[in-house]
């Protein structure tokens, strides 16, 4: 009996998911990605001025390094990367479902971000090392029209990437609701909303949030909007403008965490 197309289709993705591999560049993001037990590490490709700088992390990781000319660096790299003479081939990180993610750690209300198609991988790599400083339990993307984990992405994120779980999904509606379904309230930005964040938490500020942002220009698609709890403003001193998505997002987890902290 012929499979039907999207038992086919489905196999497919699964069997590109499974080969699929990234490489990362750069100092720091190579040494984190080599301290990391979570990450599967495949080639590590290094100068001698680059080996040396991460012996330790080298050694505990067990890898064997390829040793490579500064003037002909062997890794399949971007030329314009800037890679300090590091790269690491890894398989991207598995972090498990939203829902073992999201729960949090008991200790505070959880806090998680959750962006509709942001494609910028600096942004993103930006947005996932501010999440980490402010202790939310996930950055969450479409798995279509989002950054994928790359190595510009890892080397923005400033290790970031190693830490702080990042969840691409299938359908980004459908994540917002299963987190309403945990008890979030799920908070869409907009500088047009009448509430701020703060006035938006006022007397709930010990449930789960979870904020979503939109890419620079289009901001939240219509039904994203439309699936949100609440639409939500940053709130401004004065007419100065707007703010980069990453910056924004920093932004709004911190006052998202109201007196919780």
């Amino acid at each position: 009996m012929k499979k039907p197309k999207w038992v086919v289709e489905k196999e497919q993705a699964k069997k590109a998911a499974a080969s699929e591999t990234v490489w990362l560049f750069g100092l720091h993001a190579v040494r984190d990605a080599l301290e990391n037990p979570r990450r599967h590490k495949l080639r590590l490709v290094v100068t001698k001025n680059a080996a040396d700088k991460l012996a330790d992390a080298i050694a505990a990781s067990g890898m064997t390094a390829e040793m490579a000319d500064p003037r002909k660096f062997s890794a399949p790299l971007d030329p314009q990367s800037v890679h300090q003479g590091a790269a690491l081939e890894v398989k991207p990180l598995d972090w498990g479902t939203l829902e073992d993610v999201c729960l949090g750690d008991g200790t505070r209300p959880p806090r998680v971000m959750m962006l509709d198609r942001v494609t910028d991988p600096h942004n993103v790599g930006a947005i996932l090392r501010s999440a980490e400083v402010f202790g939310a339990s996930a950055v969450i993307a479409p798995r279509h029209h989002s950054a994928p984990e790359t190595g510009a992405l890892a080397k923005t994120a400033s290790g970031a990437l190693e830490r702080q779980p990042y969840l691409r999904v299938r359908n980004l509606s459908d994540a917002i609701a299963a987190l309403q379904g945990m008890g979030y309230i799920v908070l869409g930005l907009d500088g047009t909303a009448g509430e701020t964040i703060e006035e938006a938490l006022v007397g709930v500020q010990d449930r789960p949030v979870a904020l979503v942002l939109g890419a620079e220009g289009p901001g939240l698609r219509q039904k994203t909007r439309e699936t949100c709890d609440k639409l939500v403003r940053i709130g401004f001193s004065g007419p100065f403008g707007s703010l980069n998505v990453s910056n924004a997002a920093a932004v709004a987890l911190y006052a998202s965490r109201g007196q919780t902290d």
